[in-house]
């Protein structure tokens, strides 16, 4: 079976109303909290993708028994301590970052050497910046020379608290510290950037002994040492990145209509919707509600032919970092010229994105202007394709081919888009609900 993908032409316009898989960020999550809970988990509607067999195949080693079918999963947790052990244990994150990250703070008590291997995009990774606090708390690590995977992670009996500035934005260094804090006697103190909040929300609803305080430019998260931790049973949302290419197709495509069911609208994760509507795209967020912590709502929204350029603040970026691929697609068909800072996070994830995102734009005939954390993008509100496009050796990463699928069925053209099993690692059903706007 071919593992190229082919589209010559754009989509024509529809309105529809959509379902998205279960959000990725949760999924993993919900699985590793509830392997250390004490009794069995049951979740629906949980992201069957790659990253997430990936984290359950990891737990099954360390002891904890999985159940898994098409309509739920259940997880048998064996309390907060109930990870087996053994020696000359081999983990593998494959490509997942947040579960290769997040573990390593639910190890550091391990009494033997365990290793952290990945596929190739992973093993490219910065793994430094969590073994750097992890090993505060008397962890010990063998890293590759370049700071990346494979690594090894040896725990102590003897483990102390710390205090932690995370400076970078990264959800998963700061809950990889704090899982750690949940191992720990005494209180560990996280001074963090702003970033995704789901661990914490996740704490905050299972009562755990986590405080949180919002100051303005930074959270202080106190965490103190966990010792039971009760089932989640769970019908997770829908994931808000996966949803976010199909919002951009409609943003692009002039007079359609959609609707997303059931979003995961965290407000640190709907950057791409401020950030659209900033530049004019109609937007609307209806039958908003909490479940469990999660804010959750439909998505409405309504293509235009009329995109304004935005100076992005750099404000934006935590909460859209996953998502700037498909921005640029949006500033490369607005009304003057667009850029956006201090995107140097981009480069550190399953490909050097932001790299990624010039060299398609500049494929589509966008002018830009690139340094190591900014974009310039003049945008061209006539844009059309009539020329070949081909695009390969992207290290696989999922978000580069479904944007690449996005600017073909939003700009017309002939492209051939390689790897288009890279969408297993998060979103495995993007070509099927692709195919139902066509109906």
């Amino acid at each position: 079976m071919s593992n190229l993908i082919i589209f010559k032409k754009k989509l024509k316009k529809y309105n529809k109303t959509i379902n998205i898989p279960g959000d990725k960020s949760l999924s993993i999550r919900w699985v590793l909290f509830s392997s250390l809970a004490s009794g069995i988990s049951k979740a629906q509607n949980l992201l069957m993708s790659e990253d997430v067999f990936s984290a359950i195949s990891a737990l099954k080693k360390l002891g904890i028994k999985v159940v898994v079918n098409k309509k739920f999963c259940k997880i048998y947790g064996k309390g907060f301590n109930g990870y087996k052990f053994k020696k000359n244990l081999t983990l593998n994150a494959r490509n997942s970052g947040t579960f290769g990250r997040l573990i390593l703070g639910f190890l550091v008590d391990s009494p033997f050497h365990i290793k952290i291997i990945g596929d190739k995009s992973l093993s490219r990774r910065d793994f430094k910046r969590v073994a750097d606090p992890l090993t505060k708390f008397g962890a010990k690590f063998k890293l590759n020379k370049n700071r990346t995977l494979p690594l090894t992670i040896k725990g102590s009996d003897n483990l102390k608290p710390i205090r932690y500035k995370e400076v970078r934005g990264s959800a998963q260094c700061k809950s990889s510290v704090m899982f750690a804090g949940m191992k720990t006697k005494g209180k560990t103190t996280i001074y963090a950037k702003k970033s995704r909040n789901h661990s914490e929300l996740f704490c905050k609803h299972l009562g755990l002994p986590i405080k949180v305080i919002n100051k303005k430019s930074y959270d202080l998260i106190e965490v103190n040492q966990v010792k039971k931790i009760k089932p989640i049973n769970y019908k997770l949302p829908s994931d808000i990145s996966s949803a976010s290419f199909f919002i951009v197709l409609t943003a692009l495509s002039n007079k359609s209509k959609l609707t997303i069911k059931n979003v995961n609208v965290n407000s640190t994760r709907v950057g791409i919707i401020t950030i659209l509507k900033r530049m004019g795209v109609k937007i609307y967020l209806k039958n908003k509600r909490k479940y469990k912590g999660e804010m959750i709502a439909d998505i409405s929204i309504y293509g235009s032919d009329k995109i304004k350029s935005i100076n992005c603040p750099s404000k934006l970026n935590s909460g859209a970092i996953d998502e700037f691929l498909l921005i640029f697609l949006v500033a490369a068909k607005a009304s003057g010229i667009s850029y956006f800072k201090d995107l140097e996070e981009l480069n550190q994830k399953e490909s050097p994105r932001l790299k990624w995102g010039a060299k398609i734009l500049k494929m589509i005939g966008v002018k830009t202007k690139l340094t190591n954390s900014s974009i310039k993008i003049y945008g061209n509100p006539d844009l059309k394709i009539d020329k070949k496009i081909i695009i390969k050796k992207f290290l696989k990463d999922h978000r580069v081919f479904m944007t690449s699928v996005i600017a073909a069925l939003s700009f017309g053209g002939n492209w051939k888009i390689h790897d288009k099993d890279s969408i297993n690692t998060s979103f495995p059903s993007f070509l099927k609900i692709l195919n139902s706007l066509k109906k």
